[in-house]
């Protein structure tokens, strides 16, 4: 074998994956000591993304675009892999109720930028727009609600279903969501500190973030190292799930080909680009599994390290952020700036004024808490959102980041028939009419759930 630097494939994704490292440390540098990015709270992955995209589209430097499509879809899934294997915590901030509600709340978003996002887009296709795919609208709540991972699968799913473009487009709008939660969520922070109604805590008041003996190492887990390491067992459990989300859906799909192939085109597709969700729940069940093994006695240590697994997470979780925001091609937005700008725009704009009415109703003791952190995180990731959070809750003594965690983990069951909505608008203008009518329906009995739901007669 060639180790020389002539063989690009050997050494390519090495020095790709260097060149997005030292953009990280760049970056870190840029937010501490530019006091214009700094009061932005822009997180360092998000800017990180920004620059390199920059210095691609410019040719300054070269990343291979197919490599940052890869990378995006392997790293969310590895990251919802890694978050699903940690141990719940054993503490109630409010009970289920309030994380089932955050987790409808989470959803109806979702659901409210879908309709937007498809009124806008069947509106164009019905005017001056016929080339434009119907479904486009379902990007907003992809890139909005769900961040550039999945705005990068959904709209790859819909590339090749017939949409020019569809990756860049939802990719695109996953970066407008980054300056909603950062640019958006900052300016109305300000607003309101002004105005008295909010205090912002300040830089002083932010928390260390240390990590102490008791954080990283619970009673009955294995030892930091052995003859394995700590972080070796966290990732092979990773890992080998992984894999087997790649057997079983491998297996749906090849068993769908032999059964229904009219059938398999679109499934298969639409299961592909959802693995994350397939790797999540495998990994819940190995999580539950491992804890009856131990309940039963039969294991005698706990091999999770929650410490590390959110590590794990949140690395992944970075490289996908800044493999999705730099891996946008604006070439191919041509044609489909006027769309891209109405989506962008009015879907923040619905966003910031149905959360402001919902929070207000669901987290009366600590509302503003509770509407920026949900809308950080609704606009950008859960990592914007816990960003402005800290700026009114430092020590997080408000449940808010509480249910930022246990709304995502409802979300997931609640979000279910999203997946389908995805599905069924690719079949064109009037199953995307059609996706509009199911989801205002599907919001509607979400918006019971969490203004009826647990109230005294």
């Amino acid at each position: 074998m060639d180790f020389s630097a002539n063989n690009t494939e050997l050494w390519a994704p090495i020095i790709q994956m260097g060149i997005m490292a030292a953009l990280i440390l760049l970056a870190n540098i840029m937010q501490r000591k530019i006091p214009f990015i700094n009061k932005s709270l822009m997180p360092i992955a998000v800017l990180s993304g920004f620059i390199l995209l920059i210095l691609r589209t410019t040719g300054i430097i070269y990343i291979d675009g197919e490599f940052l499509e890869k990378l995006t879809y392997h790293a969310l899934a590895l990251g919802f892999i890694a978050m699903a294997l940690r141990v719940p915590e054993k503490k109630s901030d409010g009970g289920a109720l309030i994380g089932a509600k955050s987790g409808a709340l989470i959803v109806s978003t979702y659901l409210v930028q879908a309709i937007v996002g498809l009124v806008i887009s069947l509106g164009f296709v019905i005017s001056f727009m016929l080339e434009l795919f119907p479904a486009s609208g379902i990007l907003l709540p992809m890139a909005y609600g769900q961040g550039p991972g999945q705005a990068n699968n959904v709209g790859t799913t819909y590339e090749a279903l017939g949409m020019a473009g569809g990756r860049t487009f939802g990719l695109s709008l996953s970066a407008m969501g980054y300056l909603c939660a950062c640019v958006v969520g900052v300016i109305f922070l300000n607003i309101y500190n002004s105005r008295g109604m909010v205090r912002r805590a300040g830089e002083k008041a932010d928390v260390s973030g240390s990590v102490t003996l008791d954080t990283f190492q619970h009673n009955g887990e294995i030892p930091i190292a052995e003859s394995v390491d700590k972080l070796s067992v966290q990732f092979a459990f990773v890992a080998i799930i992984y894999l087997v989300t790649y057997l079983i859906t491998w297996g749906i799909t090849s068993l769908l080909q032999a059964v229904a192939p009219g059938l398999a085109g679109t499934v298969s597709t639409l299961l592909w680009g959802f693995n994350f969700i397939i790797g999540s729940v495998v990994a819940t069940g190995c999580r539950v599994l491992l804890s009856g093994l131990k309940s039963a006695k039969i294991m005698s240590r706990q091999y999770q390290n929650n410490y590390l697994l959110s590590r794990i997470s949140g690395l992944a979780f970075d490289l996908m952020i800044i493999a999705g925001i730099a891996g946008i091609e604006i070439s191919d937005l041509e044609g489909m700036w006027i769309p891209f700008i109405s989506m962008a725009v009015i879907g923040g704009i619905v966003t910031f004024i149905y959360l402001k009415i919902m929070c207000k109703k669901l987290y009366p003791n600590y509302t503003h808490e509770g509407f920026f952190s949900m809308y950080g995180m609704l606009t950008g990731t859960i990592s914007s959102g816990v960003l402005l959070l800290r700026e009114l809750d430092p020590e997080f003594k408000t449940p808010a980041a509480n249910n930022l965690i246990t709304g995502s983990s409802f979300g997931i069951v609640f979000g279910a028939p999203v997946l389908l909505l995805v599905s069924l608008g690719a079949k064109g203008f009037y199953a995307s009419l059609a996706v509009i009518a199911i989801a205002a329906v599907y919001l509607a009995g979400l918006l019971v759930f969490m203004l009826k739901a647990g109230r005294k007669k």
